[in-house]
């Protein structure tokens, strides 16, 4: 039986410490405070929203909802955009996408100043990740990903790590954080030969390919570490989640697994506002 590294245990433990940086921040005068920009009313994105806003209110932290009728203009949307950016009592914007396809998301995002881009929306904010700038703020889900291994202590320096799927939302940038660690990265895909093969490699496996249950038992081997990014509907049992992962197949074989839910997605708007918190910081040192 594997050990199930859950994540609620490290969103806590990252709540008591992004408290303290709140005070901190609040004795000299400063409430780091996160924009949410969102157009529409997505189920999905409320879920989220609401996610961020009660995590935000367990750190003492700030933030403010800019909402937008789904038919704003592109010129409207753009100067809203560009207003939140410019605002200086907010640190970290979150925009949800993907937006109405009558929308230029492209040139949207680029309205997002780097410095406030928590989520890793903008152009600038892929290329601090990618040229190791510690400035830049990954997606949130990858970093999650990040938090866990460094909290249950699964070290990564000289690691065989296998990543399935390619996403700029988690599978480039998470390659891009283990090798900061110096683990050692093979990103795998749809088109990778003996797929399979490939991920049974791995000491650190982290599964983020978007289907529901595709990593099997041939896919593993005892020992591994799976870190489970999914988030599916599942086929099996309608109106429930599961992850990339047949957690009933894999669990019995490898070491440590992240289970869907309570896993990943547990940590990621503590990570949101942690990496809003260190906006803040960085724009008032």
């Amino acid at each position: 039986m594997a050990e199930v590294l859950k994540g609620k245990p490290v969103a806590d433990a990252m709540k008591e410490e992004l408290k303290n940086k709140v005070a901190a921040l609040k004795e000299r005068g400063i409430t780091p405070t996160l924009g949410i920009i969102r157009v529409g009313a997505r189920p999905d994105d409320l879920f989220y929203e609401g996610g961020a806003k009660k995590t935000c209110d367990a750190v003492n932290m700030a933030y403010q909802v800019f909402e937008y009728p789904e038919d704003i203009s592109q010129e409207a949307f753009e100067q809203a955009v560009t207003e939140v950016g410019n605002n200086p009592g907010i640190h970290g914007i979150l925009m949800f996408a993907p937006l109405p396809k009558h929308l230029n998301e492209k040139k949207i995002r680029e309205l997002i100043p780097v410095e406030k881009d928590v989520d890793c929306l903008t152009l600038g904010g892929a290329a601090k990740i990618f040229a190791d700038d510690p400035t830049g703020f990954p997606p949130c889900t990858p970093t999650a990903c990040m938090d866990m291994l460094h909290f249950y202590d699964i070290p990564i320096k000289g690691k065989r790590c296998v990543v399935l799927g390619r996403s700029l939302v988690v599978g480039k940038p998470v390659a891009m954080l283990l090798l900061r660690e110096h683990g050692t990265v093979t990103i795998c895909h749809s088109r990778t030969v003996d797929l399979p093969k490939v991920c049974q490699e791995a000491e650190i496996l982290i599964a983020a390919v978007g289907r529901a249950k595709m990593v099997k038992a041939d896919f593993v081997k005892p020992g591994q570490i799976v870190i489970d990014v999914g988030i599916n509907e599942d086929p099996d049992n309608p109106g429930k989640y599961c992850g990339d992962v047949d957690f009933a197949e894999v669990e019995p074989i490898v070491a440590k697994i992240t289970p869907v839910p309570a896993g990943v997605g547990s940590v990621t708007t503590a990570v949101l506002c942690k990496q809003t918190i260190m906006a803040c910081e960085l724009q008032n040192p």
